[in-house]
């Protein structure tokens, strides 16, 4: 989620080895909750609480079945994978940026379900792989054409500027067999400026195609209206299905903090 950016920069990097001995002389360790040194990246949530909430939102609002074959990109330290792991029969497969949570993904989980694989994609990312030698924009997902019934991004494209998000969604159409679901969350800007007042985050600054909280870094949060993100998903071969505002906006009822997309490999 957003929360991830602002919380590894307000000392969690520091208190997060502490935080782990101590839960080491308290035998509190699951192995499947990976340490808090490591999760400091992927949220300032509760890992096995939000792991949980998104697993509800994949099968009630994605139609996620057990038996789906299933994509995770930007699988961090599989907090959306370890909730999954006694609901799938399917095939799982992930991918991220970021080594040490692949690492620890690849030796935690992996031994144990063996159905659930975990690759990094060395794609240069200044906060989690400064030295990876990819691009997201021409970066082609390490999988077979229409391989897989469910793709899920979790705070992905809100995190990519509009070249890497436009390549990240033709790989998923690529990827998705016909009929497939692409489950993902944006910050969607609505076409009327009104209509986002009370917002919690500020897209006043404004780019090639899409919106940011910050001119020094973009991506830190980017935001999409409605119309750049309907073009990018047809142009993928994906049709919304169904969408989901989140609190972020300061709409009411919303679903979780960023916007919810739900989309269909249509052809």
């Amino acid at each position: 989620m957003f929360e991830r950016f602002v919380y590894s920069r307000r000392g969690g990097l520091i208190v997060a080895p502490l935080a782990d001995a101590w839960d080491s002389v308290r035998g509190r360790r699951n192995p499947l909750v990976p340490p808090r040194r490591l999760t400091v990246f992927v949220g300032a949530g509760d890992f096995q609480r939000m792991g949980e909430d998104f697993k509800r939102f994949f099968v009630e609002l994605g139609g996620l079945k057990p038996e789906d074959d299933v994509l995770d990109v930007g699988s961090g330290v599989g907090r959306m994978a370890v909730p999954l792991l006694d609901y799938l029969s399917g095939r799982y497969e992930g991918f991220d940026v970021y080594p040490a949570g692949v690492r620890w993904c690849q030796k935690q989980i992996t031994p144990r379900y063996p159905s659930f694989r975990f690759q990094l994609a060395d794609i240069k990312n200044e906060l989690y792989n400064p030295n990876g030698r990819s691009s997201g924009s021409d970066y082609r997902f390490p999988y077979e054409d229409a391989g897989f019934d469910f793709a899920f991004l979790t705070s992905v494209f809100t995190h990519l500027l509009p070249a890497d998000t436009g390549n990240y969604l033709n790989e998923v159409g690529r990827v998705l067999r016909k009929g497939g679901t692409c489950f993902a969350t944006f910050f969607v800007l609505d076409a009327e400026p009104e209509a986002d007042d009370g917002a919690r985050l500020d897209f006043s600054i404004e780019g090639d195609g899409y919106r940011s909280t910050s001119s020094a870094t973009p991506e830190v949060a980017v935001g999409y209206t409605r119309a750049d993100l309907d073009g990018m998903l047809a142009a993928a071969g994906l049709t919304q299905r169904s969408f989901y505002r989140g609190s972020w906006s300061g709409h009411e009822g919303a679903t979780g903090f960023q916007d919810i997309v739900v989309a269909e490999r249509s052809s």
